[in-house]
């Protein structure tokens, strides 16, 4: 007698149920949208929902959609037309309260959003976006650590009351610089100076030279300590794009390392693309310094030198001088988020401990003092000469505020001084964190939407041409037994759907390659399956124990070619990227639902079919 315990007819049932309800959120398309995020990280309020719908409304902007989602306003639109006046009128009206970034969304109904479901996230190919490929500027992320080791040895030797006349970078068998050099005054203890060094900075390679200016101590970064800085400049500076993605509010973005020293980051569904890529790729921190009051501006300016112990910046188009050592960083930096003071836009910054007590120190011992905070950035440009693209790095280092200290403060203030857009563009760079390395751009490429949605035309036409192709073979081939297989297959389909759904993993060109497989590997077992039945009807046994028997004769079958395919889906998902991965993914999803559904799905419905009390004489198959 054919049989299936009761328990596994529930388990199908209810498999299937739940990934129907699970796939559903990817049947009703998407919408052009502007996401609305207030930048104190508040919830977006209902009421401040409707005063933008008014606004749009009077500038003529049909909103077709609107709700609040995890504390933003999301607002859809039937064009791209009216999404991009839309944003037009909220940065203009509510720029310094909100941050807006355009996007697309959802057509699925409240309820399914209201339980957290939500379609699987589109790949660049199929969405559209921007596609940026980074050079990690690894030379760089070691005079980066150079720049900060300098302020150290200031800092270490003045502690120590021990006289020295510069600290310069030197390169010592290396192209780049690697090391420092630490100019001391003639008689100057040289053994004193070591020691004090050593204390603060004990890894380094330490030897005393003789310079024109005089005698000094050299520190060197030994070839392994380049190398580590180095790959924790690549690391850091995924963690920093990844932030700075998130904060811009881009959803489902693609950020790896690729090779050695690059970046890869795949923003779908961006349209805004300058504004993104100077955000993305801009080097830039901040160092609070104290004024120099001691030496003249405008001799400096005249002379072109700062004096020893101080540096020359510009402010506002007038020339400040400032002292080299520096307080405190942006590397020292908690949180910061744009603010208005009674001076205008600001930004609100929080330090972790060390740098609220370097401030608290220095505010209280310099009362009444002026302190300016500088913002320094850095980027490559492309210039001609000769005929000839030659690029050049450029940093560029302005006062971007003075202030008298007027009171004692330690890891919470403000500055001041600032536009609207720099207060924003400012915390949201310093928020994110600091580069440990500059980034250059090597590849842009920006994928249109209408080119996405061709992608998915052609994609689901390949997929229900092959499909129709299949069902018509398997109709014709194995008759009653093909209507159940076609049946299977549909499901295998939304089972595998819901699954990438679930999974939040996205569907790309080699995605739907991957579920064109998968339906051919469903289709591949249960021909397994239907031969061994035929081979035990030939034998001459009953239509039951034929259908019992070709189920677990072919199981084995099945099982090794699956398994030994689901092997190569591992190693491509581990040592694959990009596309090779999204491939990976779902292939070996597909694997464990074409399992499911040939095994367990077939036989729940030629049991039903044929098994129980019933008595079949033959079968048509």
């Amino acid at each position: 007698m054919l049989e299936f315990p009761r328990w596994k007819y529930w388990l199908v049932a209810v498999v299937l149920l739940l990934a129907t309800v699970v796939a559903l959120p990817n049947v009703f398309g998407e919408d052009a949208a502007l996401q609305m995020v207030r930048k104190d990280r508040a919830a977006v309020g209902v009421d401040a929902g409707r005063e933008v719908i008014r606004l749009l409304a009077d500038r003529d902007v049909a909103v077709s959609r609107n709700y609040e989602d995890q504390g933003r306003l999301m607002l859809h639109f039937d064009s791209v037309a009216q999404q991009l006046k839309a944003r037009d009128a909220v940065n203009e009206v509510y720029g310094k309260d909100y941050a807006t970034a355009l996007s697309f969304a959802s057509r699925a109904p409240d309820w399914l959003r209201a339980v957290g479901l939500r379609p699987m996230p589109l790949g660049l190919d199929l969405r559209g976006g921007l596609h940026l490929l980074y050079q990690v500027d690894v030379d760089g992320a070691v005079a980066q650590l150079l720049e900060v080791y300098e302020q150290d040895v200031r800092r270490a030797l003045g502690g120590a009351g021990l006289a020295f006349t510069d600290v310069t970078p030197v390169a010592d068998g290396a192209p780049k610089p690697n090391g420092l050099r630490v100019l001391l005054p003639a008689g100057a203890d040289i053994d004193a100076a070591r020691d004090a060094l050593r204390r603060i900075l004990p890894d380094l390679a330490y030897s005393e030279v003789f310079a024109t200016e005089g005698p000094a101590l050299q520190l060197l970064l030994t070839p392994v300590q380049v190398r580590e800085r180095q790959d924790y400049a690549i690391q850091q500076n995924l963690t920093t794009l990844r932030n700075r993605v998130n904060e811009l509010g881009v959803s489902e973005p693609v950020v790896q390392k690729q090779g050695i020293d690059r970046i890869v980051v795949q923003l779908p569904g961006v349209q805004n693309s300058a504004e993104v890529k100077d955000i993305l790729g801009k080097v830039a921190t901040l160092e609070w310094r104290l004024q120099d009051q001691q030496n003249s501006v405008s001799e400096a300016v005249q002379r072109n030198r700062a004096p020893i112990g101080s540096k020359l910046y510009e402010n506002n188009g007038q020339p400040v001088l400032l002292k080299r050592d520096i307080i405190v960083t942006g590397d020292q930096l908690i949180d910061a988020v744009t603010a208005a003071t009674d001076q205008g836009p600001g930004v609100s910054i929080t330090l972790d401990n060390a740098g609220g007590e370097e401030m608290l120190r220095t505010t209280r011992a310099n009362l009444g003092k002026p302190m300016g905070v500088v913002f320094i950035e850095q980027r490559r440009e492309e210039i001609d000469i000769d005929g000839r693209k030659v690029q050049r790095d450029i940093k560029e280092e302005k006062v971007i505020s003075v202030a008298t200290i007027q009171g004692v403060f330690s890891n919470k203030f403000q500055i001041t001084g600032l536009g609207a857009n720099e207060a924003r563009e400012l915390a949201l760079l310093m928020r994110a964190g600091a580069l440990a390395a500059p980034l250059f751009v090597v590849e842009e490429r920006v994928v249109g939407p209408a080119l996405g949605k061709e992608n998915i035309r052609k994609g689901v036409t390949a997929l229900l041409i092959g499909m129709g192709i299949l069902f018509v073979f398997m109709l014709v081939y194995y008759r009653t037994f093909g209507l159940v297989t076609n049946i299977v297959l549909l499901a295998n389909v939304v089972l595998l759907a819901a699954l990438l759904t679930l999974f939040k993993a996205a569907l790309s060109l080699p995605g739907i390659a991957g579920i064109v497989l998968t339906v051919g590997m469903a289709v591949d077992a249960n021909v397994l399956i239907y031969e061994r039945i035929r081979e035990e009807l030939r034998n001459g046994v009953s239509p039951q124990t034929a259908i019992s028997k070709g189920f677990e004769k072919a199981f084995s079958a099945i099982a090794d070619s699956n398994i030994t395919t689901l092997i190569a889906g591992i190693v491509l998902w581990a040592f694959g990227t990009g596309a090779i991965r999204g491939f990976a993914v779902v292939l070996s999803l597909g694997i464990l639902t074409s399992m499911f559904t040939s095994l367990l799905g077939s036989r729940a419905l030629l049991t039903l079919m044929y098994g129980g009390t019933r008595r079949p004489q033959s079968l048509p198959i």
